[in-house]
């Protein structure tokens, strides 16, 4: 089969790309779908008095053609989040269960992080040990502004309770009068235990020349941080109230600058487009 085709009997990676994005269009669109368009006529008295009955769906309208929807059920999404959650948890271990899949996700996360430190201010980071939790993000109370019958944005709430935590050592450096004058040893960990914020899906405007779907996160978020600290060679002071305050504040601020994120449609962006519309959203 000749080059110019892009679907063959053998995989590209052009063919996985297009099925990547179509795979997440069809996901976005059963999230709007079912989750926050009203599909169902209202039940009448006798229908609530059934056996098995469903809460009744009312429109409130505001002021001409847009439109609220009453909070919807979300359960079959938390229900499919916590599958996803489970999925990478096991994918970041290599599908290894015990000591040898923990080996596993700590050498993922060091290269990570080291990848994304300051070097002229860290030293090498060593990641001692990183535990991801059990639970997954809790959906609630789904809302629809409706303008003309097309959907304006949809919001909900969005919690996440769990145990996550990740211990490491690292190195301030002082390179002042000279380069490498002295180091200061410094071991943290940090644990997470809550995040909620107001998420919002804003779908492609018709007139944007690359349409996308906007996943934003409100600004006014509830991030629950415990550390510990233990800074020094010899001599060891723990837990100084300015480095967690420094680390508190640092979390916050890449949570904001990454708190919007774009999904491209198939089939209207290059690969590089797409890319630089990615990172520039998450700047």
């Amino acid at each position: 089969m000749g080059s110019g085709y892009i679907f063959s009997l053998q995989p590209t990676f052009t063919q996985g790309f297009i099925l990547g994005q179509i795979s997440i269009l069809a996901l976005l669109a059963v999230v709007i779908k079912y989750l926050f368009l009203e599909t169902e006529p209202a039940r009448n008295v006798a229908d609530r008095t059934a056996p098995v009955s469903q809460p009744t769906r009312t429109a409130t309208r505001l002021d001409g053609d847009p439109t609220h929807i009453e909070p919807e059920s979300t359960e079959w999404l938390n229900a499919l989040l916590h599958q996803v959650a489970d999925v990478y948890r096991s994918k970041l271990r290599d599908d290894l269960q015990g000591i040898e899949g923990d080996e596993v996700l700590r050498h993922r996360v060091e290269n990570f992080v080291n990848l994304t430190r300051p070097s002229g201010v860290l030293d090498r980071i060593q990641v001692h040990s990183v535990n991801l939790g059990a639970a997954a993000p809790h959906i609630s109370n789904a809302r629809s502004r409706l303008v003309a019958g097309s959907l304006e944005r949809s919001e909900s709430e969005m919690i996440y309770k769990d145990d996550v935590s990740i211990s490491l050592s690292t190195a301030y450096l002082f390179n002042y009068p000279m380069i490498g004058f002295a180091r200061l040893p410094i071991s943290v960990t940090i644990s997470l235990s809550v995040f909620s914020c107001r998420v919002v899906i804003t779908p492609p405007p018709l007139s944007s020349p690359v349409p996308a779907f906007t996943l934003s996160m409100h600004p006014n978020f509830t991030l629950d941080l415990k550390s510990t600290s233990l800074l020094g060679s010899r001599a060891k002071l723990a837990d100084v109230p300015k480095l967690h305050e420094l680390i508190d504040n640092q979390l916050r601020r890449s949570l904001s600058r990454w708190g919007t994120l774009k999904f491209v449609l198939p089939g209207f962006s290059d690969r590089e487009d797409m890319k630089e519309r990615v990172f520039e959203s998450g700047r």
